[in-house]
């Protein structure tokens, strides 16, 4: 009997060991299955690949695959929040002190995320780190309600400042990126939004090349790689989503190259990576080294239309004037450099000549004033130009009665100055009239412009004086009612060694600029009155 037990449990040992080796084994199967299931998976990836680079100096496309192909932005919709965030902060209306809010909406959001809880708040400031560097969701939604109310109407503003850059195949449902199947882009709209939000928060772009970030002891490390690897990356943004396959728009500035590039549908970030370093390394060095293009502008469309309409009711009224005659005799004009207006469909800015027809009345002959050029020397209140040999122009006209010239009359609103008197003598020789171009002297010393009075309205202080030139001409633009017989300039100004261009229309009247100011505001451009 004794025996007989033990070999029962000795059978039952077994069986139990026996089991225990099968479901070993199994679990190992199983786990070996899912391993090769998960490689199997990966190397049947192939998320839809598309790119483009463009050099930012010229504005050529120089690359181009795919480019205007249906994409889901993933992070890279972080881009648009940051741009609208900077806008508020160029506006005033934010500081990168003030708080925002978490709530409960946002801080339920999926990682990546900072793991805010409701009822908290962050910094501007530390909200633009953490969306930078650790694509912060919860973060990116804080933003979108601090500023829309709620993220819906936020995302709707995304869309519409998207179609004003001309982003048109752009529509954004978050703020964060988190898979939303209407979200969608192309690489040549993203690539419009890389060279635009540098081209207009130069004050602010400098955040998208922060490599690290800090938040409550803990250091989280930009996942854009390419940040001090890569020679002369500063940015800008990656994103990631399974739709979509990992995404990056960079920007990189090398011996005076620019190029902005964008790739969608990496199978992983190292392999996304090799492409974008690829695309640098080919287009780098054969990309133009001076600036022609001009900065990318929100708008552009309407501008130019208003631009083709004011040509061509001044035509209109010109050609109406001369039929009737009751305009002045057009005896001369100054010859224009070649036109800046962008041909239709480009998406240049409209650089409106600064010159004006000469007009002479028989009998007064006085040379109409020319608005100045930009210029870094230019101040507040200029002292009329002197006439020199070489910038006027000898023109006849066929009027003996008043042989001699009136020296220029001032800008307005400075006064006229007095016409000179006729001389005495009789004409040798037809009436000669001094335009913006050049060889006699003025036969008389221009008198002293008297000091003008009233409100200047600023619009910006930029590192670059292009930018402040185009900040100043979308301005005119946008008010062109009220600011048509402003004063556009620049102003240098240096703060340590930070030089700045303040953007400025003089020669208004107080309810005048509060007018104009007030316009402006209301189409997102911040100004300021200033009294001199």
């Amino acid at each position: 009997m004794l025996g007989g037990g033990l070999f029962q449990r000795g059978l039952c040992c077994s069986a139990i060991a026996l089991a225990i080796a099968l479901s070993i084994t199994a679990l190992s199967t199983d786990a070996n299955a899912k391993r090769a299931h998960r490689a199997r998976s990966a190397d049947s990836y192939e998320p839809a690949y598309s790119s483009i680079v463009v050099d930012v100096h010229s504005g050529a496309v120089m690359q181009a695959t795919n480019a205007d192909a249906p994409r889901h932005p993933a992070s890279l919709t972080k881009i648009m929040t940051l741009y609208l965030l900077f806008e508020r902060l160029e506006q005033g209306k934010i500081k990168l002190t003030t708080e925002l809010p978490v709530s409960a909406h946002a801080a339920v959001q999926a990682p990546s995320k900072l793991s805010l809880k409701p009822g908290t708040s962050i910094r501007v400031e530390t909200a633009i780190r953490a969306i930078v560097t650790k694509s912060a969701n919860d973060v990116a939604v804080v933003v979108a309600e601090a500023i829309g109310g709620d993220e819906p109407a936020f995302a709707r503003m995304m869309t519409a400042k998207a179609r004003a850059l001309g982003m048109n195949q752009t529509t954004y449902r978050n703020a964060s990126g988190l898979p939303d199947g209407q979200q969608i882009t192309t690489a040549r709209d993203q690539a419009i939004l890389g060279r635009a939000v540098q081209d207009r928060f130069p004050n602010y772009y400098h955040y998208f090349a922060t490599r690290t970030f800090e938040y409550r002891g803990h250091a989280m490390r930009n996942h854009n790689h390419l940040l001090g690897v890569v020679d002369g990356v500063d940015g800008i943004k990656t994103g990631y989503i399974r739709d979509s396959g990992f995404n990056i728009v960079t920007s990189v500035r090398r011996a005076n190259h620019h190029l902005v590039a964008v790739v969608f549908g990496g199978r992983s970030a190292p392999a996304r990576d090799a492409r974008v370093r690829s695309l640098i390394d080919n287009n780098i060095n054969i990309a133009a080294v001076k600036r022609t293009a001009p900065p990318v502008v929100e708008g552009w469309e309407t501008a130019l239309a208003r631009k083709e309409q004011i040509d061509k009711d001044k035509k209109d009224k010109d050609r109406d004037d001369d039929r009737t005659g009751s305009s002045p005799v057009r005896v001369a004009s100054v010859t224009p450099a070649p036109s800046d207006t962008p041909p239709p469909g480009s998406t240049d800015p409209i650089k409106p000549n600064a010159v004006k027809t000469v007009a002479v009345h028989p009998g007064s002959m006085r040379t109409a004033a020319l608005t100045p050029l930009p210029s870094e020397s230019r101040q507040l209140m200029p002292t009329p130009a002197e006439a020199t040999q070489a910038s006027i122009t000898t023109v006849t006209v066929k009027n003996e009665q008043s042989p001699a010239v009136a020296p220029p009359v001032p800008a307005t609103p400075a006064p006229e100055p007095p016409v000179a008197k006729s001389d005495p003598s009789p004409p040798a020789s037809p009436a000669k009239i001094a335009s913006a171009v050049a060889i006699a002297p003025m036969p008389a010393p221009e008198p002293k412009a008297k000091p003008r009075s009233g409100w200047i309205i600023q619009i910006g202080a930029l590192p670059d004086e292009k930018d402040a030139w185009q900040r100043l001409e979308l301005a005119q633009t946008r008010a062109k009612n009220l600011l048509g017989k402003a004063d556009p300039f620049t102003e240098r100004i240096e703060k340590g060694e930070t030089v700045l261009f303040r953007a400025r229309f003089a020669g208004l009247e107080k309810n005048q600029a509060e007018a104009a100011c007030k316009h402006l505001k209301r189409s997102d451009i911040p100004c300021m009155l200033v009294k001199y």
